[in-house]
């Protein structure tokens, strides 16, 4: 129960913004960072390791949530709350235990979100680009994959009658949510259209068919994101904008077969279909919010038909599931914050990062840790960088400036923002960089500057954090590789596993 106890406690203060050094004392005897070290010590001896079985078990991914992603999403959380911070804690920095994560791929030092998510989902390295296939298959190459699947976490307790779902603010076929359920040497065969002939002939199918004709127990009970034009006829015109239209070439409307298929399930696009769902329903949900990804956070309140938030479908999801009296597995993916790190905007980086904080805590809220496993983790870093001794309180957004609010100058005499970039849009050329006095850095369009000139930043390398709370969560602790996470999981949960 001391776990239960731990995390509710953390949860509630977090909830209410704390800050662990708040600015705001009145009093300080000098001692106040000794004092909090002390009750932080006395908190961390009364954790007690829990060895019972993970009736349930959530997965959250952050995509592309790397520690400079998580430090500069928790300074922004705190000074978004008006306390400090610098000291503020995430909901996720309370999880009990945490360790560290090595991402490379099997045939390279910086992986992308394909193998690390099958490293996650079905405990072995693959190469970039491939889902849910070992390590033997050839990237892009249909011939010979077949006998290269491995089983997601997602399929083998949908197998043994769990109820299970994914969320993720991306498109549904997209690399990290389709590693719960398919198989393909290229993960951008997302529908019909992108297959090679090669593919065609050797039998490949497209990822969003996949997840259509998925085959194992019942059928997911919840999947949430976004990307209902790869399920759709290149005929059909979306229903949120006449623009837009579907992109199978093969003139199947794959939501109809899944309506179909789910006869009593719903299938829902918007907010109002959203907000009509029966949270305690029984039937199957598919809602696919956007023709393409969903919002980033901060463009989400535009969206015209209205879209949820991360952690409003977290929370649905769990209602939606928890009934199952054999438990629960849940993939929540954060997708977005990859995407706005890939465009160099580090602004809405962080707030689809503190979305998806929020949805750690609504989970954290509705489930009892002493039978629920929560893993949260990134699938890889971004080369995004915090640097240039900004005074304590700065705005993470900012240029940097000292304790004065002087602005603190590069080597050419120019302001430079705490954030930059090794790679991305925002560096140029010839290796200038813009004057930045006049320039609001911290608006959600900006690209923060960087080293090296690319149309997209790419991923990093370094070791991810990795924070649990639950059964068998003390084991993930330490340097890890990427895969054990998915043994850890099957070792707490006892979802028997299908060696390869």
């Amino acid at each position: 129960m001391m776990i239960k106890a731990l995390t509710l406690s953390l949860t509630a203060t977090l909830l209410c913004g704390t800050s662990l050094f708040a600015q705001t004392s009145t009093v300080d005897d000098g001692s106040s960072y000794y004092k909090a070290a002390q009750a932080d010590l006395t908190q961390r001896l009364s954790v007690k390791h829990n060895e019972k079985k993970a009736k349930n078990v959530i997965i959250f991914v952050g995509d592309g949530m790397g520690t400079s992603t998580t430090t500069a999403a928790r300074i922004l959380a705190g000074q978004m709350r008006g306390v400090d911070g610098e000291s503020y804690v995430l909901v996720m920095d309370g999880l009990p235990y945490t360790g560290l994560v090595k991402t490379y791929a099997h045939d390279s030092q910086v992986a992308d979100s394909a193998p690390t998510a099958t490293a996650l989902l079905a405990g072995v390295k693959t190469s970039n680009g491939v889902i849910g296939l070992d390590h033997r298959v050839t990237p892009s190459l249909c011939k010979g994959a077949a006998d290269k699947s491995v089983v997601s976490l997602i399929e083998l307790a949908e197998a043994q009658g769990r109820a299970t779902g994914i969320v993720t603010t991306t498109r549904i076929t997209h690399a990290t949510p389709a590693a719960g359920y398919a198989h393909t040497p290229e993960r951008d065969w997302e529908d019909d259209s992108e297959l090679t002939d090669e593919a065609k002939a050797s039998g490949c199918v497209d990822i969003a068919r996949q997840l259509v004709e998925w085959n194992f127990g019942d059928g997911m009970e919840v999947v949430l994101g976004g990307g209902r034009r790869y399920f759709m006829p290149n005929t059909s015109v979306d229903p949120e904008y006449a623009a837009v239209k579907g992109k199978r070439k093969d003139g199947r409307d794959l939501i109809k077969a899944w309506q179909k298929r789910y006869k009593k399930g719903s299938y829902v696009w918007d907010a109002k279909g959203f907000a009509s769902l029966d949270p305690k329903g029984k039937e199957p949900v598919l809602g696919l919010f956007e023709p393409d990804h969903m919002q980033y956070e901060l463009d989400r309140p535009k969206d015209g038909a209205g879209e949820p938030s991360l952690a409003d479908m977290t929370r649905f999801a769990i209602s939606r599931v928890q009934s199952n009296p054999n438990g629960l597995v849940l993939l929540i993916e954060g997708g977005r914050i990859d995407h706005a790190h890939h465009a160099g905007q580090a602004g809405r980086a962080l707030a689809d990062t503190v979305a998806f904080d929020d949805a750690v805590s609504a989970a954290l809220s509705m489930v009892d840790p002493e039978e629920t496993l929560i893993i949260v983790t990134a699938d890889h870093s971004h080369g995004l960088t915090i640097s240039g001794y900004p005074a304590r309180n700065n705005p993470i957004l900012d240029i940097v400036k000292d304790s004065d609010g002087k602005v603190i100058p590069a080597g050419d005499g120019k302001p430079y923002t705490t954030l930059t970039y090794a790679t991305g849009p925002g560096a140029k050329s010839d290796g200038a960089r813009d004057d930045l006095s006049n320039v609001h850095t911290d608006d959600p369009d900006y690209h923060q500057q960087a080293l090296i000139p690319s149309k997209s930043a790419a991923h990093a390398g370094e070791d991810v954090a990795v924070r649990a709370v639950g059964p068998f969560a003390h084991l993930v602790q330490g340097t890890i590789e990427q895969n054990l996470i998915f043994h850890i999981i099957l070792h707490a949960s006892q979802i028997k596993a299908k060696n390869p």
